[in-house]
């Protein structure tokens, strides 16, 4: 069997701007491919080729190299690729119908067209004809023909619409399934695959709950298969009776079983655990499962059995938070040599375990109690540690700084003390106890938000690879600046809701890669220093609430905040899958006592998204370069002394859903109510007795002149809009950010800065 795989990059700009071009470029492919013949003259050689893999090279960039690849081949007559069996063509970016040229390759087994943006069914019709074993793409429904079909894989795509149970009644030799991640609706019936003896993988999940899978047998008899993966979270499961399917009472060899976001009801399904002891996932996730889990000799009701280790030695996750288990922690637990990922969030379990595998530990939101064990922690694996929001108390342990390798650790909001003295409140830590993380050298993620710090961290602190620092709500007056320093690699520092004094500290210009910088409810003085502007990766400032006084420096007019940049989110047990979301930018200057005008470059950050000056005491008019802010969604400059008009243009601005101007001494007409401005309320506008028009009460004519009130400024106001979106792309920045290895969730993260 040859092999060959081709990686060509050949790109060519064209325009069709009418007809006419049509002619002269079906002429040119007809000269290119006297040119190309030559090049794939050796390819057209390989008689016996049976493997041609052309993944992953973006054709779609050079859309004229795949038209010649096709037109050569087929002015050969296929002659010498008559023996292909395996044809890649992934990932190439690819568009409009499949080539009815593929439909003639008669030795064809495996044909993958997947990851690119094909559509049309007719297109496909020749597929039909082919002797198929696996294909990877959508299938139109002559495509049940194909009885050797052994692989279909639909998932990660966008197809919509219903699927009928009778499509897979023909294709007995069916082995794996996946219709995950898509937006099928309707119901299907799982029963009809059970005649499907082959069957080893079915994947159904990520359907956004509007497709309905029906799996109870009215007749009671049970599948001829023995699956091994079974994917079903996060659809319409078992509707209207929401349990846990029993033909899984058949099932004995199963390694992944993912039930969850089903809303299931009923008890824990002992059965299924007990019948398949090569289990190595199992995930229960969001449902309502609740009862008795009895395995071995355990019957505690809603309590892990003590026996648990014993019987699934081989589990490598196990997914059980959102239900209502209770009890203890069980020591068996520490026989489970292979489990890697441990969750229990929303759970009330207490005491502790021996886990001595664990590379993720995610204890949070329970109840456990006492002090922390040195025997609880006993993995040399462990990189990530989450015991926030618990009912631990004592000191944090000196034995914290043998983990070398955690990465991200996690102790905010217990009953944790620092001299040994109980302190019922959140935690209370001094900076001596923090001496205990100067060895973790591989730290990245560490919060001790909540607590009653009055330093940062110790001197021996080496920060060279953390990434996210939150040190919120302390009582912080001056941070270690040669430490900071240091941390060269910080991406997010949360500092807010401490007692920092003085002017913004020089070292922070330092922090080149910084993205994220929280300095909000300080005691920051003086004006905001040019040496902020050095950092060009900022995308969320936030200075509010402190005692700024001066300027607005016009060097903010940051590149930074001018770009897009691609966020990718990921499934917690999943890689990326390339999901795009906008670039989410803030800056937040509010509640400080800012003077002067608001500088126009301001306007020019056509990127950002939130923007909030209010409550100080700048003068002027709206730059006319606000109307340039194409991307903001919130723009909040009330509590100020503006003067001048509204800009008319600033209706144009598609994507405000919060604006606030009230309280200035605006003047002239409010803006047209057409787009967004049609839904902005007489709040947004009040406390300016110089503006007239809808939606004030006031009726405006040239003549109408009211006299200008000095408007008032309040401390106390903070808008609750404006705060949700910069908290969302704070969330998604921070989504984007954290690597791989931490698996933790942005529901997770917004636990430590709510």
């Amino acid at each position: 069997m040859a092999f060959l795989t081709t990686q060509i990059t050949f790109t060519l700009s064209f325009c069709f701007c009418s007809s006419f071009f049509f002619f002269f470029i079906q002429n040119f492919l007809s000269f290119l491919y006297l040119v190309w013949y030559g090049r794939f003259r050796g390819l057209l050689g390989l008689k016996k080729l049976r493997v041609l893999d052309l993944s992953r090279n973006d054709i779609n960039s050079s859309q004229l190299l795949c038209v010649c690849i096709l037109i050569i081949i087929k002015a050969c007559g296929l002659k010498y690729l008559s023996k292909l069996e395996v044809l890649n063509q992934e990932r190439n970016s690819l568009m409009g119908g499949i080539p009815s040229i593929i439909g003639t390759l008669s030795y064809l087994k495996s044909l993958s067209l997947g990851y690119n943006n094909l559509n049309g069914s007719s297109s496909m019709e020749g597929l039909c004809k082919l002797n198929l074993e696996e294909l990877d793409l959508s299938l139109p429904a002559c495509l049940n023909n194909l009885t050797s079909l052994h692989l279909l894989d639909l998932s990660a795509n966008d197809f919509w619409g219903t699927i009928l149970s009778s499509f897979f009644s023909n294709l007995k030799s069916l082995e794996y399934i996946s219709l995950s991640y898509n937006h099928f609706e309707g119901s299907i019936y799982f029963g009809s695959l059970f005649n499907h003896f082959r069957l080893e993988v079915f994947e159904l999940s990520s359907n956004n709950k509007f497709l309905k899978v029906k799996i109870e047998n009215p007749t009671g008899s049970f599948p001829l298969f023995q699956l091994k993966i079974l994917r079903l979270s996060n659809c319409t499961l078992n509707w209207p009776s929401q349990v846990v399917p029993n033909f899984l009472l058949s099932q004995y060899d199963l390694r992944v079983v993912d039930f969850g976001y089903n809303n299931m009801i009923g008890e824990v399904p002992t059965w299924l655990l007990a019948n398949n002891t090569k289990l190595e996932y199992l995930s229960f996730e969001s449902n309502n499962l609740t009862g008795v889990l009895d395995l071995g000799s355990s019957s505690i009701p809603t309590c892990l059995p003590p026996f648990i280790g014993s019987i699934f030695p081989r589990l490598v996750v196990l997914y059980l938070f959102g239900n209502a288990l209770q009890g203890n922690i069980p020591s068996s637990m520490g026989d489970m040599e292979q489990l890697g990922s441990l969750d229990f969030l929303h759970d009330t379990l207490s005491k502790k375990s021996n886990l001595t595998w664990l590379f993720a530990l995610y204890l949070d939101n329970n109840n456990l109690w006492g002090e922390i064990s040195r025997g609880f922690f006993n993995s040399s694996y462990l990189i990530l540690l989450d015991i926030s929001s618990d009912s631990l108390m004592g000191q944090i342990p000196d034995w914290i700084g043998d983990f070398l390798d955690l990465s991200t650790l996690i102790f905010s909001r217990n009953y944790l003390d620092a001299l040994g003295t109980r302190i019922l409140s959140r935690n209370y830590l001094d900076g001596g106890v923090l001496t205990r993380f100067c060895k973790l050298n591989e730290l990245h993620f560490l919060d001790l938000s909540h607590n009653k710090i009055s330093t940062t961290l110790p001197p021996c602190a080496n920060l060279t690879n953390m990434k996210f620092l939150h040190l919120e709500s302390n009582e912080i007056t001056r941070p270690t600046p040669h430490v900071l320093a240091e941390a060269t690699s910080l991406v997010t520092l949360n500092l807010r809701d401490n007692k920092l004094s003085s002017p913004i500290p020089l070292w922070i210009s330092l922090l080149s890669k910084l993205r994220v910088l929280l300095l909000k409810g300080n005691q920051l003085e003086d004006s905001i220093p040019l040496h902020l502007c050095q950092l060009k990766s900022i995308s969320i400032l936030d200075l509010s609430h402190n005692h700024l006084s001066e300027s607005i420096p016009p060097c903010l007019d940051n590149d930074f905040w001018k770009r897009k940049i691609e966020f990718i989110t990921k499934s917690r047990y999943k890689s990326y899958m390339g999901n795009i979301l906008y670039f989410m930018s803030g800056l937040d200057l509010s509640m400080n006592k800012l003077t002067s005008v608001i500088p126009p470059k301001i306007g020019n950050l056509s990127g950002i998204h939130t923007l909030n000056l209010s409550y100080n005491q700048l003068i002027g008019s709206i730059p006319q370069t606000f109307s340039n802010l194409k991307e903001i969604e919130s723009l909040d400059l009330s509590h100020n002394g503006l003067t001048d008009h509204i800009l008319a243009q600033m209706v144009e601005l598609n994507f405000l859903t919060v604006f606030i101007v009230a309280h200035n001494n605006l003047s002239g007409k409010t803006p047209k109510r057409k787009f967004q401005f049609a839904t902005f309320e007489q709040i947004s506008y009040e406390g300016n007795p110089l503006l007239c028009g809808l939606p004030l009460e006031r009726s405006w004519t040239p003549t109408s002149a009211p006299l200008a009130v000095k408007p008032t400024v309040s401390n106390n106001r903070e808008n609750s809009s404006w705060k949700a979106i910069f908290l969302w792309g704070y969330f998604s920045l921070l989504e984007l950010l954290l690597p791989r290895c931490s698996f933790i969730s942005l529901k997770r993260v917004s636990l430590f800065f709510s």
